[in-house]
């Protein structure tokens, strides 16, 4: 009797966590099911009770659930773009939007002044978070990527004002070189389409484009699956109270 007490303590531990896993699965299985049912129930009463409405189609009721999903809010338009950050390394840096990377006329051009290597240093840190505001009364009207100048803000910090620039022969040049190029950075060789004696640093990726309404657009970077993690987005946002005015 002495062995087989003995091995009971033994062998019981091991069947009893065993038995408890059971129960636990068998638990979750059940509950799962209930949650099945539960939807079942309630996609049938909703077909149920819209039944008579559908019936009766020369009801006036019958069109009110309509009238309610037209005066939601509209979501924010998505789409992607192509983005080009540059400029010399002592010089400000250039924000370029192109539609796509064989059209070599931006539909946004500004010059930010922050310097080149200031946004290289801002960018070690994974994080880079650009607004432009204005507060202009008399630009409430105008289209929000003709905004000729921006306050900017660069992290929370106000570092000045950007500007909103035309793009000259040598910036179509530049963009013309880098057609071939969607996603990428490097360094132009001194003297690119000017006498200047410094390089132009230059980086290009895909941004998704948010519009969410007249007064506000944004621009995030879109990082590669083998890149690391870089997030960097530009906000352009015309302030309401100052439209007001």
């Amino acid at each position: 009797m002495t062995k087989i007490d003995a091995l009971r303590r033994l062998l019981l531990p091991c069947f009893c966590p065993a038995t408890a896993t059971t129960v636990t699965v068998t638990t979750a299985t059940t509950t799962k099911k209930r949650l099945s049912t539960s939807l079942r129930d309630d996609i049938s009463q909703n077909d149920n009770s819209q039944s008579p409405n559908d019936n009766d189609q020369d009801s006036p009721s019958s069109y009110s659930p309509a009238t309610t999903v037209t005066a939601a809010q509209p979501r924010p338009s998505k789409s992607m773009v192509i983005g080009t950050i540059f400029g010399h390394r002592r010089g400000h840096v250039w924000f370029c939007i192109q539609h796509d990377r064989l059209s070599s006329k931006p539909f946004l051009l500004l010059e930010f002044p922050i310097l080149t290597h200031q946004l290289v240093n801002e960018m070690r840190f994974g994080l880079v978070r650009i607004a432009l505001e204005c507060d202009r009364s008399d630009l409430g009207s105008c289209p929000l990527r003709s905004v000729p100048v921006w306050t900017m803000y660069c992290n929370g910090r106000k570092l000045g004002f950007a500007a909103r620039r035309k793009a000259s022969d040598r910036v179509r040049l530049l963009l013309k070189t880098m057609q071939s190029t969607t996603v990428g950075a490097g360094v132009m060789p001194s003297g690119f389409g000017s006498s200047d004696s410094e390089e132009i640093m230059y980086m290009r990726a895909n941004y998704e484009h948010v519009v969410g309404n007249a007064d506000s657009e944004s621009f995030h970077l879109i990082n590669p699956d083998e890149c690391p993690s870089q997030e960097l987005s530009v906000f352009l946002l015309r302030s309401s109270i100052g439209v007001s005015n």
